[in-house]
């Protein structure tokens, strides 16, 4: 991991960078699918420099108007908004919660507008990117999960589209002064993906274990294999990489 406002680098141009090594660890070491490695590249300051507590997000795909969500409102009232616009009833729509003990009036509140809910036991970076892929089944995202994830999921959204909102979560003053060292000044904001990730932005994820949108890494005798995805905001580019790397070169 790097910390916020580490220097990299040998020089050259200038940008700034959020990763993930391992978004999934529980998920790596239990062989279960959807661990990444993920990274994202844009303009510098264009990245919010999110301290490492929670944050509140809801997020969608794209093809909706701006503002069809509002993390304030009731998880009843964006599932009957985004059944609206998608000409559904709310029974159509499955909604990716992670699976938290903190999360039980989350769903229940789901459950009773009607729509199906999708637990995930981590990785919601992939649980958000699924919203943008009508093959997953998941129509939106809603939960508590890390803030530089959340950071790292709008990158990725500004690439393809979709929409997200969030709001850091403090559990200690200590978590309240780290963001104050970074010139966070008002801790109750909601942000809107623009101020999450902005500017001309590149985000990356290689598949560490099988998952809905990356296969993992497999060995075969000699050689590594790995899936990757590349995207870009400027110019909507997606681009999947498959590798094969000699195994003695490989970590």
């Amino acid at each position: 991991m790097l910390f916020i406002g580490e220097e990299v680098g040998q020089g050259g141009l200038a940008i700034d960078i959020a990763l993930d090594p391992l978004e999934g660890t529980t998920l790596t070491a239990k062989a279960m699918s959807n661990a990444l490695a993920v990274m994202a590249m844009a303009e510098p300051g264009t990245l919010l420099n999110a301290p490492d507590t929670y944050m509140d997000k809801i997020a969608i795909g794209p093809g909706f108007k701006e503002g069809l969500i509002n993390l304030d409102a009731p998880p009843g009232d964006n599932i009957n908004a985004l059944a609206k616009a998608k000409g559904v009833s709310p029974r159509d729509l499955k909604i990716c919660v992670m699976d938290r003990p903190r999360h039980e009036a989350l769903i229940a509140q789901v459950r009773a507008a009607g729509a199906a809910v999708q637990l995930i036991t981590d990785g919601d970076i992939a649980g958000i990117i699924a919203t943008t892929d009508p093959s997953t089944g998941i129509d939106m995202y809603i939960g508590r999960g890390g803030a530089p994830e959340g950071v790292l999921a709008a990158a990725a959204l500004r690439c393809i589209g979709g929409q997200i909102e969030g709001r850091l979560v403090f559990r200690n003053d200590d978590e309240k002064k780290r963001a104050a060292r970074l010139g966070l000044t008002d801790l109750a904001r909601k942000y809107s993906l623009l101020e999450l990730a902005s500017g001309d932005v590149v985000f990356s994820a290689t598949g560490v274990t099988d998952g809905t949108m990356l296969r993992g890494v497999h060995y075969d005798g000699d050689y590594v294999t790995t899936e990757s995805v590349v995207m870009r905001s400027a110019t909507g580019t997606v681009r999947w990489i498959r590798a094969r790397h000699r195994r003695k070169d490989f970590g």
